[in-house]
């Protein structure tokens, strides 16, 4: 009886929360004077070195807002709770954010593992989730419809990165047969997804290998990608795969240029491959720029965080996850303002979300209409340069929509 009773009363509250959300009336977490947004992330533990700049970056950011009188007359209120980045835990918090302490909207979904435990539960309550701190491919969706509209990724999913490598190798190298090798995780996968959709879309020959996630040999899928005489490689895979990826094309004898994803765009990186730029050039995009035209100013946007986290706490001004969170944070504050004086309510908010294109404050626009969710596709083309175990990636492309890289 206690088991059925707990179902009805779960049943009862979700459909509280969503179907019969009226659209008149404030959603929960709203006041005449306040917003309540919260999230959970790991800011103890392992990866505490990046949980604690990004929240401390979306608190920053809510901090300037209310200082300077808040939104439409509202404050920002923001709760945060410590998951441990344990998959059961973030969810356990996610439903206390929903239920007790019924916050508006979550700001900064953080994690790989805390988004694939709590998701589907979210998106049957229908609470808006604006910024995803991972690029996972289950989130990539060009047409939502229903409580899919609640969802908001801002960074670069993987599908969307494959697609944009595409619009790259086509519009900037002028490649029509591209060759692909991507390791069969997720994040190859959901690569090679959007590198599907693309080549479709441009009508471009694809020769595409798969390889084993983390495997030491990937000669037999370099070789066949030599062997196929393709006119640009794509490098659909992360960290060392990548790598592995690389050093065995140039054992196979190759000397086509080759991108990988934003993920792999690391000094450290160019000391793992440091022995293939002999044979051919490495790229890599960015979803984020801190310079303006020139290359050598810092703008405008850039110097107002610092100004404000130097404020705030000052030990992250130079964390690129403090820079994220502030990215999280201010898509959720353009929403709040593009409701205006119209009743702060969940749908409300998500069609503020979709009426016009959101501009990143390090990067480029991000547009959600027609239920468009697939996370930042305007993106630079960075090139790996270096020497002497002295490595960066320099920017070749500003950062650019994909029609703007096809020259559209």
């Amino acid at each position: 009886m206690k088991k059925l009773l707990l179902v009805l009363t779960l049943a009862f509250a979700v459909f509280t929360l969503s179907a019969c959300k009226d659209e008149t009336e404030s959603a929960q977490g709203v006041t005449d004077t306040t917003v309540l947004v919260g999230n959970s992330a790991a800011t103890s533990g392992g990866l505490a070195f990046v949980g604690l700049p990004f929240v401390a970056g979306i608190e920053a950011y809510f901090e300037m807002v209310n200082n300077d009188g808040g939104v439409n007359g509202r404050m920002i209120e923001f709760v945060h709770y410590d998951d441990e980045f344990n998959g059961a835990t973030g969810l356990t918090y996610a439903e206390k954010l929903v239920e007790d302490d019924e916050i508006f909207a979550f700001v900064g979904h953080f994690g790989t593992p805390i988004i694939g435990a709590t998701e589907s539960y979210l998106e049957e309550v229908g609470i808006p989730r604006v910024y995803y701190a991972t690029g996972v491919g289950t989130l990539f969706n060009q047409e939502a419809t229903g409580n899919e509209r609640a969802s908001f990724p801002v960074q670069p999913l993987y599908p969307a990165e494959g697609q944009v490598m595409v619009a790259r190798a086509v519009g900037d190298f002028n490649a029509a047969k591209i060759g692909v090798i991507y390791s069969n995780d997720d994040s190859g996968t959901s690569m090679l997804q959007g590198i599907e959709i693309e080549a479709t879309n441009l009508g471009v020959e694809l020769v595409v290998q798969e390889v084993e996630y983390a495997a030491s040999d990937y000669s037999a899928a370099a070789i066949a990608i030599v062997e196929a005489d393709v006119d640009f490689i794509i490098i659909a895979a992360n960290q060392s795969s990548a790598g592995t990826a690389m050093k065995a094309l140039q054992l196979a004898g190759s000397d086509v240029d080759c991108i990988t994803s934003y993920v792999n765009a690391s000094p450290s990186f160019g000391t793992l491959v440091k022995d293939v730029l002999p044979s051919f050039d490495v790229y890599a995009g960015a979803w984020v720029d801190f310079f303006e035209a020139d290359g050598t100013t810092f703008s405008a946007a850039y110097n107002l965080y610092v100004a404000e986290m130097t404020k705030f706490n000052p030990d992250y001004v130079a964390s690129v996850y403090a820079m994220t969170g502030w990215i999280a944070a201010s898509f959720f504050v353009a929403g709040l303002e593009a409701v205006g004086e119209d009743d702060l309510t969940w749908p409300n908010f998500i069609d503020a979300m979709e009426s016009a294109p959101i501009q990143n404050p390090f990067g480029g626009f991000l547009d959600y209409s027609n239920g468009s969710r697939v996370g930042t596709q305007s993106m630079a083309l960075t090139k790996l340069e270096g020497s002497d175990e002295v490595y960066a990636w320099v920017v070749t492309r500003p950062i650019q929509p994909i029609d703007e890289i096809l020259g559209n």
